[in-house]
């Protein structure tokens, strides 16, 4: 495993969850390594919860993000119109070899490789801490 990949990585306990600075993926299991045996050797309970989020950004359904910008984040009038617009009526197709399929309309999902799409996925994503904290 390369030293130089760096991830962001979380170090928590029931009732706090603190960033660590960002450091390399060898640096990363170490240190959760570490914390983990060390709580066992205390003779504490010791779990971890891992998320792939590798295709993350193409689940958000768009209905719940629009709902959550408006109750969650406040939005609404002209702002959450613009969200509208921007999230709702999106199509796709396929292209392969000059082969075009069907157009489709896009549901769920948000625009990669956008200045908006990390954004819209934190939000889309907020309440999960909420739930986590129970």
């Amino acid at each position: 495993m390369s030293n130089h990949h760096n991830v962001g990585a979380y170090s928590s306990n029931v009732t706090n969850i603190q960033p660590i600075e960002r450091f390399s993926r060898l640096t990363v299991t170490a240190r959760l390594l570490s914390d983990i045996l060390t709580a066992l050797n205390a003779g504490d309970i010791a779990a971890l919860a891992l998320l792939d989020l590798s295709a993350a950004f193409d689940t958000v359904d768009h209905s719940i993000l629009l709902h959550r910008l408006q109750r969650s984040f406040g939005l609404s009038g002209s702002v959450l119109t613009w969200f509208v617009s921007y999230i709702d009526g999106r199509r796709h197709y396929v292209s392969v070899q000059g082969e075009h399929s069907d157009i489709s309309e896009t549901k769920f999902g948000v625009p990669q490789g956008s200045a908006l799409g990390p954004i819209l996925f934190i939000m889309y994503t907020a309440g999960v801490i909420r739930v986590v904290e129970r």
